[in-house]
């Protein structure tokens, strides 16, 4: 990928090859949670609807250098909190690109009917419910029961919601300071009974930005209990559901939330916005206003980029495709050439003989233990780019 120079000298050129998604960031929220690192503001509806409409101006510009996406998924943030505007979003960006499957992020207290018809209209496939716990008290500590409901009311809200999309997807946390085991055994037999068809468990990340509001406001995270938690998790929602990845799991088929899985590039759309693109990582403003005023200048709101390495690239497309439990070893082979071998391959040797790795047939799969080890290596990456995050507000 290179960079022109000119009307918009960072806007990258297009690479026709690969597969891509599109991410959009919408980072208002009507309440800010203690543990959330990504790019979020309070909710404001005329800054929200200049955001949107730049947006729209960001999607163009994609647009104008012949980019093509497969995919959306839109986060945030509270994708949903104006609906007009993000149902016009969608439909602008259903004219740009061939989008074959949209998945949106939303919050409990806004599954409600009117808000349903509008996603169903537009065309989401997958919809995705920031539940996180049904405990009370942790919904109190996280300042989410007053605004988002309470525990029994989030599980009659999902169970009204199922058959609406091709996918309701319940996001959840795990590894609470204050969480007991009884609580998580509690979250998962009412997890289960809303018979969502998909659930995503990830565990509990802070980030150098979120650290002293989490310890303030839950306590202090103790590792130890991460892996026989996970463990619970894993051994409850397998009867009844698959691995999708390390931490989600499905009824059937479905749209995951890490579309770093199943899509080698993506491009990041939006304020705070992050894409990976032929070995180019970038990040977009973080600055609302800035965002805004940028793109009112047909300029694209850059802020940051780093080029990976070849070996940066190969190890990353391991670990990603791996997160999803298998990889195929002729494509990347095809892809690396004999260099796949020579920067993999003490990787691969020490994850096997830890016992994460089994080799059969040219692929590679995670193992039971092999799982828990990607739990933790995907939560340290995550908890990195929470820290750029946090580096990028300054």
């Amino acid at each position: 990928m290179q960079f022109e120079a000119g009307l918009h000298p960072h806007m990258p050129v297009c690479d026709t090859s690969g597969s891509r998604l599109l991410y959009i960031h919408v980072p208002f929220c009507e309440q800010l949670c203690p543990y959330c690192s990504f790019n979020r503001v309070r909710f404001e509806e005329s800054l929200c609807r200049k955001y949107f409409a730049a947006l729209r101006n960001e999607l163009f510009l994609y647009k104008e250098r012949s980019y093509n996406f497969g995919g959306i998924y839109v986060g945030g943030g509270t994708p949903t909190v104006l609906m007009d505007e993000l149902e016009k979003t969608l439909e602008t960006a259903k004219d740009y690109f061939s989008v074959r499957e949209i998945s949106v992020e939303t919050n409990p207290n806004h599954l409600t009917p009117d808000r349903l018809m509008v996603l169903q209209r537009v065309g989401v496939n997958r919809l995705s419910v920031g539940i996180q716990s049904f405990d009370d008290n942790l919904l109190r500590a996280m300042g989410r029961f007053e605004k988002y409901g309470s525990g029994s009311k989030n599980v009659e809200r999902l169970k009204a919601t199922t058959g609406y999309f091709d996918t309701l997807n319940a996001d959840m946390i795990f590894n609470f300071p204050i969480q007991t085991d009884e609580g998580l055994d509690r979250d998962l037999m009412l997890l289960l009974e809303t018979g969502v068809d998909q659930v995503t468990y990830y565990p509990l990340m802070v980030s150098d930005l979120t650290r002293n509001i989490v310890e303030k406001t839950l306590g202090i995270v103790d590792y130890r209990k991460e892996r026989r938690m996970y463990h619970r998790i894993v051994e409850r929602l397998l009867p009844e559901y698959r691995f999708s990845s390390a931490w989600c799991f499905s009824r059937k088929e479905s749209m995951i939330d890490e579309y770093i899985v199943d899509y080698d590039e993506y491009a990041g759309v939006g304020s705070g916005s992050i894409g990976y693109m032929n070995g180019i990582c970038y990040a977009n403003t973080f600055d609302l206003q800035e965002y805004i005023e940028r793109l009112k200048r047909n300029e694209i709101p850059l802020m940051a980029s780093r080029r990976f390495s070849l070996q940066d690239r190969i190890r990353y497309d391991f670990i990603m495709k791996l997160f999803g439990l298998e990889l195929a070893i002729a494509p990347v082979r095809a892809q690396y050439g004999k260099r796949l071998i020579r920067y993999l391959w003490p990787d691969i040797a020490a994850f096997m003989i830890a016992g994460g790795l089994r080799y059969r047939r040219g692929t590679l799969y995670l193992t039971g233990r092999g799982r828990y080890y990607w739990v933790i290596m995907m939560r340290e990456f995550f908890t990195a780019v929470n820290n750029f995050r946090a580096f990028c507000l300054g």
